[in-house]
C-alpha cells in the first residue's frame, strides 16, 4: 500500500486535464489559519508565502496581522507590495447571538466598521468573517442567529459601500448549509455581501461540497480549499480533513469547477487536520438541529459515506506541531500547483 507522500506524487504528476493560467485565471493563495501554530510575525507570514510562489496571503483572522494599529498594517501592506503579494484580511464573528461572538471586543458594528477601515488601509478587497459554529445549531434554529447577522450587515451597508469593501461569509465550522448561506446573502444584500467558499466545512454539516459550490458560486469573493474523507461509522458518518488528493470527495473536479465558476477568485489552501468528527445522524435527536434538509441533499452526502473507507493517517517524519503543519501544507501546495497547471 502506497503511502501518503507516494500517493500524493503519483496523482500530481498526472494531473488530470490540468488547466494553465493562460485558459483559465486562477490566483492561489495561503490561508495562513494553515500555519497557525507557527508564532511568526506579519513579515515572517508573508516571506514564507513569497517563497512559496502564492498570490495571495489570506490573514483569515486579526491575530496573523498581530494588530490593526494603522502602522502596522501600512508596514504589512508595503511589505506585501514588494513581494508582489495580494491580501485579503478577516476576523471571526459577527453574529452577536453566536456561542463564538467575542462581546470584549466591542458590539458586531464596531468590530465590522475597524476591519472595513483596515481593509482599505492595508489594500484588501474584503474582509472574510463568520457567523459562528455547530454550536449555534443547537437548541438553534440557525435562522435565528441568520437573522441576527443580517441586521448587523445592514447596520454596516453604508459603511461597506462607501468604503469599497465587501464583506466575504465563511461557510464555517458547521455552521450553515449552502441554501442557508444564501439566504443570508441575499438578505443583506449580494451587492456587498458575498461568500467566502470553504470546501472542508459542508461535510461538518452533511454537504457534498459540490453541491455547496453548484449553490454558492455566484456569490464568491474568495475561498479556502482542503480536501476531507468521509465514511460510515456505527453512529452516522466520520469525516476528517486530509492533504489534497487524500480524501475521497473528488477534489480534484471540485478545483476544475472552482476555476471555471469563479474565475480570477482566490483559491487558498487552509490545510487543517484534526483527526475525525462523527456526525450522529442515525440518533434521532441530531436531526433537531437539520429539519429543513432536503433528503436528496443528504443522500449525495451518504452516496460520499458509502464509498469512504475509514482514513488512517500515515506517520509523519516529526512530532512537532508547527514542522507538521509546514510540511502538510506543503504537501497540499505541491499537488494542487500540479493539478491546476502552475509552474513552481
Amino acid at each position: 500500500m502506497m503511502n501518503r507522500r507516494e500517493f500524493a506524487a503519483l496523482a500530481a504528476a498526472s494531473p488530470l486535464a490540468a488547466m494553465s493560467n493562460d485558459a483559465q485565471p486562477v490566483k492561489l493563495g495561503i490561508d495562513l489559519f494553515s500555519l497557525r501554530s507557527q508564532k511568526w510575525t506579519p513579515i515572517q507570514y508573508l516571506d514564507y508565502c513569497a517563497a512559496r510562489k502564492v498570490q495571495v496571503v489570506h490573514f483569515s483572522e486579526i491575530r496573523f496581522l498581530g494588530s490593526l494599529d494603522p502602522a502596522n498594517l501600512r508596514t504589512v501592506r508595503d511589505h506585501a507590495k514588494e513581494l508582489g503579494l495580494q491580501l485579503e484580511i478577516g476576523m471571526k464573528s459577527i453574529c452577536p447571538t453566536s456561542k463564538m461572538f467575542e462581546a470584549s471586543q466591542g458590539t458586531a458594528e464596531e468590530q465590522l466598521t475597524r476591519m472595513i477601515d483596515s481593509a482599505k488601509l492595508i489594500g484588501s478587497a474584503i474582509v472574510r468573517c463568520v457567523l459562528g459554529s455547530a454550536d449555534d445549531r443547537k437548541p438553534g434554529p440557525i435562522e435565528a442567529r441568520i437573522r441576527d447577522m443580517v441586521q448587523v450587515l445592514h447596520n454596516v451597508r453604508s459603511k461597506a459601500t462607501d468604503s469599497g469593501i465587501r464583506i466575504a461569509i465563511e461557510n464555517h465550522a458547521g455552521d450553515m448549509q449552502a441554501y442557508e448561506l444564501k439566504s443570508l446573502v441575499d438578505q443583506a444584500g449580494s451587492d456587498f455581501v458575498g461568500v467566502c467558499l470553504d470546501s472542508g466545512n459542508p461535510l461538518w454539516t452533511m454537504e457534498d461540497p459540490h453541491v455547496l459550490l453548484d449553490i454558492l458560486h455566484p456569490y464568491v469573493l474568495t475561498s479556502h480549499v482542503r480536501d476531507s474523507a468521509v465514511w460510515n461509522v456505527p453512529q452516522g458518518a466520520a469525516v476528517t480533513w486530509v492533504q489534497m488528493g487524500l480524501g475521497n470527495v473528488d477534489i480534484d473536479s471540485y478545483v476544475r469547477r472552482y476555476i471555471e465558476l469563479c474565475p480570477g477568485k482566490a483559491l487558498s489552501l487552509e490545510s487543517i487536520l484534526l483527526g475525525p468528527k462523527v456526525l450522529p445522524f442515525r440518533e434521532k435527536v441530531f436531526w433537531d438541529q437539520y429539519r429543513n434538509m432536503p433528503a436528496w441533499e443528504f443522500e449525495r452526502y451518504r452516496e460520499l459515506a458509502d464509498v469512504g473507507k475509514p482514513y488512517k493517517e500515515e506517520p509523519w517524519e516529526t512530532a512537532d506541531q508547527q514542522e507538521r503543519e509546514r510540511q502538510a501544507l506543503d504537501e497540499s501546495l505541491a499537488y494542487t500547483k500540479k493539478l491546476i497547471g502552475v509552474r513552481t
